[in-house]
């Protein structure tokens, strides 16, 4: 039961384990040049960044992380921003992860807490792709506006839809 519970709250684990797993398989049936090169393939694709399938994973923590703090009462506010410009998505992005520690840390509970921390670790391998874009002209996070968690966390989920459906 562990393992099924490691890979619902550690998603971005799921299919690098199941490619481990083939290439094991495969390299143990087939030890022929061609086996090997499977091997290397497999071990190599387990690495790239699946970005689209860790967004919908950082939505579905938002969605857990909103139903955790319905029976907890935390009483701060957030920089959210609820107005994002398409070319300052990173740093927007980069202001919302900062802001949902204030949540880890206000909840004490180790369910969110272990829930953030694995958002972070997605969101951060998906904005890893975009490399270090700096974006100018966009608000710095002081400069935000502070509203509840309630509106943070729907203000969270429109700019990762940003993220899944660029236009």
């Amino acid at each position: 039961m562990r393992n099924i519970n490691c890979e619902i709250m550690k998603p971005y684990l799921r299919s690098t384990s199941i490619q481990c797993y083939l290439c094991l398989l495969l390299n143990s049936h087939f030890l022929t040049e061609a086996g090997i090169h499977v091997f290397i393939f497999g071990c190599i694709s387990a690495g790239l960044p699946k970005t689209e399938a860790n967004w919908q994973h950082v939505i579905s923590d938002l969605k857990r992380i909103e139903d955790l703090i319905q029976s907890i009462h935390i009483d701060a506010t957030l920089y959210t921003e609820s107005d994002v410009h398409p070319n300052c998505k990173v740093t927007a992005m980069k202001c919302f992860l900062l802001e949902l520690q204030v949540i880890s840390h206000e909840s004490g509970s180790t369910r969110i807490h272990e829930t953030v921390e694995n958002l972070i670790i997605l969101a951060n391998s998906s904005l890893s792709s975009n490399g270090n874009v700096t974006e100018s002209g966009c608000k710095e996070c002081e400069e935000l506006e502070e509203k509840n968690i309630k509106d943070f966390l729907q203000s969270f989920v429109h700019i990762v839809q940003m993220f899944i459906n660029p236009s």
